[in-house]
């Protein structure tokens, strides 16, 4: 007696459900399909006739939160004209399968966007072994090799732990800011290599300050414009001020020292946003120590020229430039080794510092990027495929519109 539903079922449409059972937490579906006619894979003749019938158990998605199994009464065909024997064409399941289409379209999306694959494999009652292989399928369809990168990319390294290396590498597209392609370690010869094969549309490299990084693209491409990341460059001046404050400080007495190092924050912040009780902090402790306050008046001079640096047009790139080497000759009057330190650096990538002035790129973004591959990294204790560990973390940026109640 067949069962009359209300409701359309997800991937069992046109599907006759015959008997519905509940077997302690679990929901089995007895389903067959109407007599139809259908063409022999043979001879193309056409046939209704039946030969036989099956029950096939197949995993469907959940159903009120029940674990949902269907129980297929699959019917065979037989050709009059030449005896072959072939099963009925459904909507459900594909050939030689135990789960549902709808079934392996959900693992799919989830096991790119849940945190584990384990979780994955609690919530739809398979293993974790059967999730991962759902997740490599959709690897090898989704994450295509890299034909050609864009004219402006943009480079930066995290902390993977897998067994290719401690260090990968994440290239960026510089416009559209999404993640284009992950190296499995950062060491020059690869990166040179990958930029030999696939750079050769690339004009613009947006980095942080890696002499090593550097080498590797100019001896890969020639002489693209190389813009250091605002972020990295500008550290060295805020490293130096710290330097000189710890340094200074060993002098002090018990409770100033650590006081010292509980506010020393104010000696960063933005002058203009201190509160009252941080400007007494900070002109007590500048009164302490004449090299602390010239240190701080360096760091503020330098905030002065990046300020007016960033409202200025691309072509007033030499009165930039000029600004710079202005605070080049303010640091080298003062005397003190860690802001000459600082400006050492400044000069060598001097020409990639006022680049990120004359370019309208950055690479904050992908810090951003960065950020969330440690949180996937971390959700799943770590990856040691660095295969799939790569596949996870570009699939995971594709799909982040994609929402996670699939199924």
């Amino acid at each position: 007696m067949h069962m009359n539903f209300t409701m359309n079922i997800p991937g069992l449409k046109d599907v006759i459900i015959t008997k519905m059972e509940q077997v302690e937490d679990r929901v089995a579906l007895h389903v067959e399909l109407e007599v139809q006619l259908h063409r022999c894979p043979r001879c193309q003749e056409k046939t209704r006739r039946v030969h036989d019938y099956r029950i096939q158990k197949i995993k469907h998605l959940k159903w009120f939160e029940r674990l949902t199994y269907l129980f297929y009464k699959k019917r065979r065909y037989v050709c009059g004209a030449c005896g072959k024997k072939f099963a009925e064409q459904n909507p459900f399941i594909e050939r030689y399968q135990r789960f549902s289409k709808e079934w392996n379209q959900a693992v799919q999306v989830r096991s790119v966007k849940a945190k584990t694959f384990k979780e994955v494999a609690g919530q739809y009652g398979a293993s974790a072994s059967t999730i991962v292989r759902r997740f490599d399928r959709v690897a090898l369809q989704e994450v295509a090799e890299t034909a050609k990168l864009p004219h402006v990319i943009a480079i930066d390294e995290y902390k993977g732990d897998t067994r290719e290396g401690k260090y990968q590498l994440i290239i960026a597209n510089g416009e559209t800011r999404e993640p284009i392609d992950i190296l499995p370690n950062r060491k020059k010869a690869t990166i040179k290599q990958y930029l030999q094969q696939h750079g050769a549309a690339v004009k613009i490299v947006i980095m942080d300050m890696s002499p090593s990084f550097k080498a590797a693209v100019r001896q890969a491409l020639g002489k693209p414009v190389i813009i250091a990341d605002r972020f990295h460059f500008c550290r060295y001046i805020y490293w130096a001020q710290d330097g000189v404050r710890r340094r200074v400080q060993k002098n002090w007495n018990d409770y100033d020292r650590k006081k010292g190092k509980r506010m020393r924050y104010v000696f960063y912040k933005n002058s203009a946003k201190l509160t009252e009780e941080d400007r007494w902090y900070l002109k007590r402790y500048l009164e302490m120590d004449d090299e602390l306050k010239r240190a701080y008046e360096l760091k503020e001079a330098y905030c002065l020229w990046f300020q007016a640096s960033k409202k200025r047009d691309p072509e007033e790139l030499l009165e930039t430039r000029t600004g710079l080497l202005e605070f080049y000759q303010l640091v080298t009057a003062s005397g003190i080794p860690e802001f000459q330190k600082a400006i050492g650096t400044f000069r060598n990538w001097q020409t990639e510092i006022l680049n990120s002035f004359a370019f309208p790129y950055s690479n904050g973004f992908l810090e951003g990027i960065n950020n969330l591959t440690k949180v996937i990294k971390r959700n799943a204790f770590g990856f040691q495929n660095f295969e799939r560990a790569r596949a996870k973390i570009l699939l995971t940026h594709k799909y982040k519109n994609i929402g996670v109640h699939v199924g």
